[in-house]
């Protein structure tokens, strides 16, 4: 493993904030030499490493340029290969993230998992509402999920979903046995699971009063639910039919084009808890931006702009990556506020079209080679 890979490895293990820079730039370096996709994109803006003196400098990929173009450097070493659901361009064209060395994505999502959502250092029982890692290998959330089980679980736990569905009633049987025993219990599971969960609940049977220390991890938000939840929705709910305390209720946010992901801040594991809606808290080693949705020049501190990343566990691929989706930053908090409309993502979308531009030269150099 080279030195940078070990190094990021260390730094997830125990944090040094005053290295993150240092760090950063060259894992940024390292994914310019070897990465050739990426590489070419940031020739194209113009993007020379050796003068590139600070992480906001680093150009950054839209999770659109993963639908497009491999993003890894090494086809050879160990790795898991991840998948987007293809919502947007459909399930022929979805994005891919390789992940040349899973051992520092495990480190990544356990370590802020302990951080966020164990941070009373319980093992409990475990209701994962969706596929594991066997089911669904292609499948990041998956991964997560068994991954926290393993770690986390108690000997007792269930799979409630295969790539068919979510399995309701073999959930709501497993909770309330659980009930009766009075053990805790963990519930990791997708808002659109969780909503037929307590729709099913509402309609067929009596409340669920799991005792105290149960928690439910929810993630997804309102994509796919066929039963919209606000997110103080899922919290009121998890409380009025599971009997779970609000600060047990904690929303989880990635994608699959990171390696590492944000809790919601609660009094559960946060000292720092303002009134108002819940902000989320990223891990030493990921650094978020909000950027202006037309220049994609940083915004100040606390202004709304498209969230960027750039996470160290992603040194394998590409660091630096933007989303549509739009929030508020303030420090390593995160205030989410949705997805950007079409016509305030002008900046996200030349950033996109600037790396299909890179791409399509490649393919067309390729094929005059081919001809010649």
């Amino acid at each position: 493993m080279p030195d940078i890979y070990q190094e990021i490895l260390e730094f997830i293990r125990n944090p040094q904030p005053s290295r993150f820079d240092e760090l950063a730039i060259r894992a940024f370096r390292h994914q310019f030499d070897w990465v050739r996709n990426y590489r070419a994109y940031c020739e194209s803006r113009g993007a020379d490493p050796s003068q590139i003196r600070s992480v906001d400098e680093v150009p950054v990929v839209s999770t659109a340029a993963f639908k497009y173009a491999n993003l890894a450097h090494d086809e050879s070493a160990p790795r898991l290969e991840f998948l987007t659901s293809g919502t947007t361009l459909g399930r022929s064209h979805r994005g891919r993230h390789v992940v040349m060395h899973p051992e520092i994505y495990r480190a990544s999502a356990l370590a802020h998992l302990r951080r966020m959502l164990f941070a009373d250092g319980a093992r409990s029982r475990m209701l994962a509402m969706h596929p594991g890692s066997d089911v669904m290998p292609e499948s990041s959330l998956s991964t997560m999920v068994t991954w926290c089980i393993e770690e986390f679980g108690a000997r007792t736990m269930l799979y409630a979903a295969n790539r068919q569905g979510v399995d309701i009633a073999a959930a709501e049987d497993f909770l309330r046995r659980a009930a009766a025993d009075r053990e805790p219990v963990c519930i990791l599971t997708t808002t659109a699971a969780f909503a037929s969960l307590c729709e099913h609940i509402e309609t067929s049977s009596e409340r669920i009063d799991l005792p105290a220390g149960s928690r439910l991890m929810d993630t997804g938000g309102a994509k796919g639910q066929a039963i919209p939840l606000t997110p103080a929705e899922v919290i009121g709910r998890a409380r009025q039919f599971l009997g779970i305390e609000p600060d047990l209720v904690i929303n989880e946010y990635g994608m699959t084009e990171l390696c590492s992901q944000l809790y919601d801040a609660t009094r559960f594991n946060s000292r720092e808890v303002a009134s108002g809606p819940r902000v989320k808290i990223a891990p030493p080693w990921l650094r978020v931006r909000a950027l202006d949705p037309v220049t994609l020049a940083g915004v100040s501190d606390g202004e709304m702009g498209l969230l960027a990343f750039f996470d160290l566990a992603n040194v394998g691929s590409i660091s630096a990556v933007m989303t549509e989706d739009i929030g508020v930053v303030r420090g390593d908090r995160v205030r989410l506020v949705g997805r950007a409309a079409a016509s305030e993502a002008r900046g996200c979308a030349l950033a996109i079209g600037e790396f299909e531009a890179v791409e399509r030269k490649r393919q067309n150099r390729n094929a005059a080679s081919v001809a010649s």
